[in-house]
């Protein structure tokens, strides 16, 4: 159902990997100064900005499921162990030891 994340190792493999290729195919691995950067006056020059996004996927239709899990929305009632919306009434008790010294505080539903 879903699909693992690679680990870091085999993410480095697979980068490896694409170096390599890259490489082998008459690509060249251009070294840069440490703190130089590629933007001119803090902006990316026109066309060289790029960001790779996924394809979409469509998506599809299931109007059955939802009509069906609406009516059981809509059929369902109450159950005597639900409470009516609205906020609950909280209150902190402190529980003692046997001598009378507190131990700890704790909260409890009214």
């Amino acid at each position: 159902m879903f699909e693992r994340r690679p680990s870091k190792a085999e993410l480095r493999s697979r980068m490896k990997a694409e170096v390599e290729a890259f490489l082998n195919k008459g690509g060249q691995i251009q070294q840069v100064k440490m703190g130089e950067s590629g933007l001119i006056d803090g902006r990316y020059p026109l066309g060289r900005a790029y960001v790779e996004r996924p394809a979409s996927s469509d998506r599809t239709p299931v109007p059955e499921l939802l009509a069906a899990i609406d009516s059981r929305r809509k059929s369902a009632k109450p159950t005597g162990t639900q409470r009516a919306k609205g906020r609950r009434s909280l209150s902190q008790k402190t529980v003692y030891d046997d001598f009378g010294e507190p131990l700890r505080k704790i909260w409890i539903e009214e």
